[in-house]
């Protein structure tokens, strides 16, 4: 294990680096954030304990990709937490989902595409973030601790025969 040595001064701007040497790269990368938000809903058509009235606490990890700004951000996660709680948790949270969200069976996989169609369009309402290619890859919705639906960027492009 390598000894800890406190750094005798603090790098300055200008000084011991420069704006054009912020950005390291011109990579595509993306980056993830979690969030959390409450809400109820029952399953139509279903035989199990989901057909009743019940809550959960559903977990969101949203990962999203662009090239580089001039500083070497990709996307801010204040910006991604931003878009999170104006296109999900402001309609979602705490609230009824089968009275909230489209005609839809509030099942986990129909509640994820309807997360990243807001997601991904919210997205791209923001020029910077169009202009440098940002994008939806991954997102995943869980319902409970250990259950979850996925979607990701390959999927939601191609063709289906239905919505």
């Amino acid at each position: 294990m390598s000894e800890y040595h406190t750094p005798e001064k603090v790098q300055i701007f200008g000084k011991d680096i420069r704006k054009e040497e912020l950005k390291y790269h011109r990579k595509r990368t993306a980056v993830t954030k979690e969030f959390t938000f409450d809400a109820a809903h029952h399953l139509h058509l279903y035989e199990g304990k989901c057909k009743r009235l019940h809550g959960h606490t559903y977990k969101v990890k949203i990962t999203c990709s662009a090239y580089l700004n001039e500083i070497g951000i990709s996307i801010d996660f204040g910006d991604l937490k931003k878009i999170f709680q104006e296109t999900v948790e402001e309609k979602l949270d705490h609230q009824y989902l089968n009275n909230v969200l489209p005609p839809m069976n509030t099942t986990a996989e129909n509640m994820v595409v309807w997360m990243w169609e807001e997601i991904e369009n919210r997205l791209n309402r923001q020029k910077d973030y169009k202009d440098r290619g940002a994008r939806l890859e991954e997102l995943v919705l869980y319902e409970t601790p250990k259950s979850y639906a996925t979607m990701k960027r390959e999927w939601m492009e191609e063709e289906t025969d239905g919505k």
